[in-house]
């Protein structure tokens, strides 16, 4: 089969997408990422770094989204909003995603790589996850050949919740624990993301694969964890869903940001972000706390100032 010139990513900045894009440069794949964020923070050096072209994902110009991905071979969609935020809802997002589906089939793109979320459900009542689901529908009904990856808890260099909950426990006396923290979750690694994204795009059959790390933790042993690798523990609180919420608001509005939302605690506390499949991952989050201890959690991860200013 012919070989295509280049592959796609959306996002290569961002958080999913820069692992996927480093990953596609050590296999020497060339590289071009939509993006409506060149100039955000450590751009230009991840730029030098895969060597990417770089295009705006327009998609209110059908045309020019066409053109930016004709001869295209596969493209690695990471686009998505994290939550409600101006006019942007999670029906904005499914409808961007299919406008970015339909383009990608007119250029004569291979087949699409699609990065979704663990546990997702058109039936849930917590929009992030029915929209997920309903955006994994656009992916199979596209007439592309597809793959959807479906993460759970992502770590590694730019996280913003494990980085801001170090943050947290750098600076303050108490930490807020919301429940009992007995709830749990399957951390993975970034990286191993990209290997199963990569390795995804290569298979002949349409697949929906799980990405998870090795080990299924209770959120309080997280925040242990975390602890120890910044050599910082205060008085652990424990504290209702409720005032959980109030609570990260308050440090919200002090920071200009929105630090954990309603939906994704819930979708937390009923460990959505646990696989029910066999771990593909195998970096493990403890070993890469350890090492990045000097610098995770020095300064506040800030998802507006990622995605919006």
């Amino acid at each position: 089969m012919e070989q295509r010139a280049f592959d796609v990513v959306t996002g290569a900045f961002s958080f999913t997408g820069r692992f996927i894009a480093r990953r596609l440069a050590v296999l020497e794949r060339p590289i071009k990422t939509l993006t409506n964020h060149p100039q955000r923070a450590g751009a230009q050096e991840i730029q030098q770094d895969i060597k990417a072209q770089v295009a705006p994902l327009q998609f209110t110009d059908r045309p020019a989204l066409v053109e930016s991905l004709r001869g295209a071979d596969v493209l690695y969609n990471t686009y998505w909003v994290r939550f409600r935020h101006g006019r942007v809802r999670f029906g904005d997002a499914v409808a961007n995603t299919r406008i970015l589906l339909g383009a990608a089939r007119d250029a004569g793109v291979r087949k699409v790589v699609h990065i979704s979320v663990s546990n997702p459900a058109e039936e849930s009542r917590l929009d992030y996850y029915a929209g997920k689901a309903r955006a994994e529908r656009a992916v199979r009904e596209s007439g592309l050949a597809w793959a959807i990856i479906r993460p759970t808890l992502i770590f590694g260099q730019g996280d913003i919740l494990i980085n801001n909950i170090a943050w947290l426990l750098r600076r303050l006396p108490a930490f807020g624990i919301p429940g009992r923290g007995d709830y749990r979750l399957q951390p993975v690694a970034g990286e191993d993301v990209a290997e199963i994204a990569t390795w995804a795009a290569e298979q002949v059959d349409s697949v929906t694969v799980d990405a998870a790390g090795p080990d299924i933790i209770y959120y309080s042993e997280m925040v242990e964890s975390i602890a120890i690798a910044v050599g910082r523990h205060p008085r652990f609180v424990y504290l209702s869903p409720k005032n959980t919420i109030r609570a990260s608001r308050v440090i919200g509005r002090f920071m200009k940001d929105v630090m954990l939302n309603e939906p994704e605690l819930e979708g937390l506390m009923q460990e959505l972000l646990v696989s029910r499949e066999r771990p593909r991952g195998t970096r493990r989050l403890d070993n890469w706390l350890l090492t990045n201890a000097d610098s995770v959690g020095k300064t506040y991860a800030s998802e507006l100032d990622r995605h919006w200013r």
